[in-house]
């Protein structure tokens, strides 16, 4: 007999009590430790989100510069528009707007602040309306990539620096000589010299690399490298000391590099790119027309671009000009119609990404047709009328371990198969469908005999109990109830192949296509691909299409899952 009195006391003991509490803290460790890793899976997928919508926001919308351009009859036949030089008929537009721009570096900037698909925009658009030709019309230039991004704020902004004292210039042809009956350039000459430190700091960190190269080669007994390292050294000090004894002139005269924040000068219309400047004089060079006098304090601007020209891909003059264009009026921005109208390019402003959308829609809708239609009577055939035997069993394995083969050992089965033997074409939908088919297949199999098998004997024996044959069974009652799990697996599936890329670069889908595709047998690309592509360009412009791209590619995929969980809702069912 069990003394329950003894076996109370013992219940209530304190040895008891204390694992009573040891257990009831475990628990609340194991609940605090779920809420801490979703809570840490939360924040990673906000920063995530955070950073890639922060980065794409730059490429949604696009900026235009409104100018007027002569459609001259001479230049345009009106039988035949497309053959007319409107690149050429743009720059001589610009060209006529600022004379002052000379030289050919200087040209070559003005000429890029427009991009270079405007000019064809321009021809479509007189194309279809002919009766322009010999009028001048005004047209919205697309901006180009270093515009964009200057308009945009991400070269930094040209910013006014308060005055005092009266202005007197003297021209000498393009170059200007200037005084202020106040210190008014004193402030920025505090600037001038932290940039002058700064680059001797850079020179001497040079040469004591010199100096440690000179001792390692010393020890070498390499006398003849040892002494060029030491050659080095003493070149980066002399340098280094010559800015600093510049950086210590108390009222010196400082020259502007491309080192030094730009300095310039506004007076009315004209601008004045300062080259040397001292505490209330200066010289520079003049972008304009003007006579030599005196301006008041009221009259003239001291600006001031603190990111340094080497810092920038925006020249002086090209900011000056854009800064122009800006004060006039002629500067509007809106939504991106490129990025989600236009093809690939390798100019930023005019990429989109339609070519790879399109792309990925004809790959993915090759892909299911594929994958569904092989791998659900497959997942049919092994669950209700294969039998178990060592044949079946040595196909159920390599089908879960198919399902585990990395994607670019698919990659290489379809360049060897459907490419090298087949002869299929490259950088085509069906070929990286069909690809990505195979990748699918295993997951689709898995899902859809795991929705079949979870269908209650009770239904098949129902049927049959009733006249059914077995086909009828599977096809008429088996599939319909377990359709719900088996839709849910393809779409993950999908999704899965919809993020894929290292399969579709051993199929050539890497290839730089800016054509829509119209169908599954044309050269494509696809989105991961062109993300892909996309991060791998110098320009900083992409780097904003890059997010944006993702995050065109996370919305299909989120649309995918979404549907997932609705068609498993939807089609339900409880037994």
């Amino acid at each position: 007999m069990i003394d329950m009195t003894e076996l109370s006391k013992k219940h209530r003991s304190p040895q008891a009590a204390a694992r009573l509490h040891k257990r009831n803290a475990a628990q609340k460790r194991l609940k605090y430790y779920g809420i801490l890793a979703i809570s840490l899976s939360g924040l990673a997928l906000a920063i995530l989100l955070w950073s890639v919508l922060g980065k794409s926001a730059g490429a949604l919308t696009e900026y235009q510069i409104q100018m007027e351009i002569t459609l001259d009859a001479e230049l345009i036949d009106r039988d035949n528009i497309e053959r007319a030089d409107f690149s050429q008929l743009s720059k001589d537009m610009l060209s006529n707007r600022f004379p002052f721009v000379n030289g050919r570096t200087e040209r070559r900037g003005l000429f890029d602040i427009i991009s270079s698909g405007a000019a064809y925009e321009l021809r479509d658009l007189v194309a279809k309306n002919p009766n322009w030709v010999g009028q001048t019309i005004p047209f919205d230039f697309l901006a180009s990539d270093i515009a964009d991004l200057y308009f945009k704020g991400a070269y930094g902004q040209i910013e006014p620096i308060t005055h005092r004292g009266a202005l007197t210039i003297q021209r000498d042809g393009e170059s200007l000589a200037f005084s202020s009956s106040d210190a008014d350039f004193a402030p920025l000459l505090g600037n001038v010299r932290a940039r002058l430190l700064a680059r001797a700091n850079d020179h001497r960190i040079e040469a004591a690399l010199q100096e440690n190269g000179r001792r390692v080669f010393n020890e070498r007994g390499d006398f003849v490298e040892a002494a060029k390292r030491k050659n080095n050294r003493d070149f980066e000090l002399a340098q280094a000391e010559a800015l600093e004894a510049l950086a210590a002139q108390p009222d010196g005269v400082f020259e502007l590099d491309q080192f030094t924040a730009s300095i310039f000068l506004k007076l009315g219309q004209v601008w004045v790119r300062v080259e040397t400047i001292s505490s209330n004089a200066g010289t520079g060079k003049i972008l304009g027309d003007i006579a030599n006098g005196v301006w008041e304090a009221s009259d003239w601007q001291l600006l001031i671009y603190n990111s340094p020209p080497i810092t920038r891909k925006v020249s002086d003059v090209q900011a000056i000009l854009l800064e122009t264009l800006r004060e006039q009026g002629k500067v509007s921005s809106g939504i991106n119609r490129h990025f989600f109208t236009s093809g690939d390019s390798r100019e930023p402003e005019l990429a989109g990404i339609w070519g790879a959308a399109v792309g990925s829609f004809w790959t993915m809708l090759v892909t299911i047709i594929f994958a569904f239609f092989i791998g659900v009577p497959a997942a049919i055939y092994l669950e209700e009328f294969a039998r178990d035997n060592k044949f079946t069993r040595l196909v159920e394995i390599n089908i879960n371990n198919l399902a585990a083969v990395p994607s670019i050992v698919f990659g290489l089965l379809g360049l060897s198969v459907f490419i090298g033997f087949m002869g299929m074409q490259r950088s085509s939908p069906i070929v990286g469908g069909m690809v990505l088919g195979i990748m699918t297949l295993p997951v689709i199999i898995i899902a859809a005999r795991a929705a079949i098998k979870a269908v209650p004997p009770s239904i098949r024996d129902g049927a049959l109990a009733l006249g059914a044959s077995d086909l009828q069974v599977s096809m008429h009652h088996v599939l319909p109830l377990s359709m719900p799990g088996i839709l849910t697996g393809t779409i993950l599936g999908m999704a899965r192949a919809l993020g894929e890329t290292a399969p579709l670069i051993m199929i050539g889908m890497v290839a730089f296509i800016v054509d829509i595709p119209d169908g599954p047998t044309n050269n494509a690309t696809v989105l991961p691909v062109q993300i892909f592509r996309w991060a791998d360009f110098p320009e900083r412009a992409f780097e904003a299409r890059t997010a944006a791209a993702i995050m065109v590619l996370l919305a299909f995929l989120f649309t995918m899952n979404l549907t997932a969980i609705l068609l498993r809702k939807r089609f339900e069912r409880r037994w």
